[in-house]
């Protein structure tokens, strides 16, 4: 793998402003490497954002459609924190290249969004078929994770669309760099630290109760996000009428 690909991945990362610390150190560190495997290969970046639906669905339908075991557990994690590698190349081969582009943007965030309601609705399908649950009411529990993380991701993206290219309220302070000590505190709601819930998958009972946990941190987070991002919003210039 010639360094001279990975040297200009490495000066095309984007900020580690409000990334987590897997993200940070784990997952585009291994998205790096993918997209250097993926350039030396001709790849585009839309493919490589295929590749990574692939791995990622392939791993989904096993959730819903297969008993749980730890064979599946194994499988379940690999497919998912692989395609999570995946889709972190793709942006990462986009600036390399040169070729990415509103189409490409718009695939990547299709997939991202889809994947996060087939994985909680794959969850629910499997507590229904498989699980010996106390009473029905967890069947409600991925709904709740499932509206949290959605939620969560679409109003990000609107918080960042609706940020872009505004000037900066009277008086705001230039942008702090990046805090460790957030990037730790994200980790509950990094989606590779997610996917690690599923390693439990051979014992139901623990999946249960880990994926719960985590749900409840997701309900917690979006409250202090959305809460955040209206403060921030608010304190933005209005447009001229």
């Amino acid at each position: 793998m010639g360094t001279s690909v990975l040297g200009e991945l490495r000066g095309a990362q984007k900020s580690a402003k409000g990334v987590s610390l897997y993200s940070r150190y784990v997952n585009r560190p291994a998205g790096r490497y993918l997209a250097a495997g993926a350039y030396r290969l001709g790849m585009t970046p839309n493919q490589v954002t295929l590749v990574s639906a692939g791995l990622t669905y392939s791993g989904i339908a096993a959730v819903a459609l297969e008993r749980p075991s730890w064979p599946l557990a194994l499988t379940v994690y690999a497919s998912l924190v692989v395609g999570f590698a995946f889709d972190s190349a793709d942006g990462q081969l986009a600036r390399l290249t040169g070729r990415g582009g509103p189409a490409g943007e718009w695939l990547d965030h299709v997939v991202d969004c889809a994947k996060m309601v087939a994985l909680h609705s794959a969850v629910l399908i499997s507590f229904h078929r498989f699980f010996e649950l106390p009473g029905d009411g967890w069947l409600l529990v991925p709904l709740g994770f499932q509206l949290a993380a959605v939620v969560t991701f679409c109003g990000g993206l609107l918080t960042e669309q609706l940020k872009r290219g505004r000037p900066a309220a009277a008086g705001a302070t230039p942008a702090a760099p990046p805090s460790r000590l957030r990037a730790v505190a994200l980790l509950p709601v990094d989606y590779g630290v997610f996917c690690l819930v599923f390693l439990t998958l051979g014992a139901p009972d623990l999946f249960r109760l880990v994926y719960a946990v985590l749900a409840a941190v997701h309900a917690l987070f979006l409250a202090a996000f959305l809460a955040k991002w209206f403060r921030e919003l608010s304190a933005l210039p209005r447009n001229p009428a």
